[in-house]
């Protein structure tokens, strides 16, 4: 019997990745804005389609048939390694003879971020074009702790990662470990809403999430940042850019960096 193909089309990226491993996916591979995984024969489509639809409305749920494949392992053949400016980032599989001073190392699981996405690019690009050693990072939205492990490696003195899916804590709390700066990342779980106050003042933010909840936090943004402070902002698709530098001017934002991959635009702004 064939497995199941499902594709999913978000209006909310976080949430429906969420529900699809609630559901039961073991991996999920990300095509463009659309997220896609599949299903042994035996699995109830129906119920996986419900919990998306559930957790996010508005997406599309597209189901086929694909070939009777132990996904479980095949999955793992999508993701590759990926060299960004000075870093590389690379799932343990293909980690032998890096060098651990400049490698990334992240094992996907229920947390968004790995190389393989041009946010994850974007955002690791821009970093590497603003000061950052000795500085006080925070990474909300932080999934897998990939970048608050880039901002590591580039020198930042402390990095909070702050995650507010239980499900993705775990995992971060590895991949810090597996990369050996838990001396310098604290993974936090909470609102970051409620948790950057706290950790002000930083001196760079970094916030790969959806448009929309970017600026709902542009005003925690600002008051977290230190005068001279940076945000580093991605998850937002090339056609939100126009909208979104109208709301960051509305609000006393400078873009100092654009980066753009695929349909993904991320953007290092600071306040006038």
């Amino acid at each position: 019997m064939n497995w199941h193909s499902v594709r999913v089309n978000p209006s909310g990226r976080d949430a429906a990745l969420a529900a699809l491993f609630e559901a039961g996916a073991q991996g999920v591979h990300e095509d463009g804005a659309a997220l896609v995984t599949h299903f042994p024969p035996e699995a109830d489509v129906d119920r996986v389609i419900d919990v998306v639809l559930e957790a996010d409305p508005g997406a599309e749920v597209l189901v086929g048939q694909a070939p009777d494949t132990d996904w479980s392992e095949a999955w793992k053949g999508l993701l590759s390694l990926q060299t960004v400016g000075a870093l590389t980032i690379t799932p343990p599989w293909l980690a032998d003879g890096l060098d651990p001073a400049s490698t990334i190392v992240i094992d996907p699981a229920m947390a968004f971020g790995t190389g393989d996405h041009a946010t994850t690019r974007g955002v690791t690009r821009l970093m590497q074009r603003i000061p950052i050693r000795d500085r006080r990072v925070a990474d909300i939205g932080a999934g897998s702790a990939v970048l608050s492990i880039a901002a590591a490696k580039l020198g930042a003195r402390t990095v909070s990662a702050v995650e507010l899916d239980p499900d993705a804590i775990g995992n971060a709390r590895e991949n810090v470990e597996r990369n050996q700066v838990s001396d310098r990342v604290h993974v936090i779980e909470g609102d970051a809403t409620v948790l950057l106050p706290l950790l002000a003042p930083v001196d760079v933010v970094l916030a790969n999430i959806q448009s929309s909840v970017h600026v709902l936090l542009l005003p925690t943004m600002a008051a977290a940042l230190a005068p001279d402070g940076r945000a580093i902002l991605s998850g937002i698709l090339s056609d939100e850019r126009a909208s979104l530098i109208s709301q960051l001017d509305r609000d006393g934002w400078s873009i100092r960096d654009e980066d753009a991959e695929d349909i993904w635009w991320s953007a290092t702004i600071s306040r006038r």
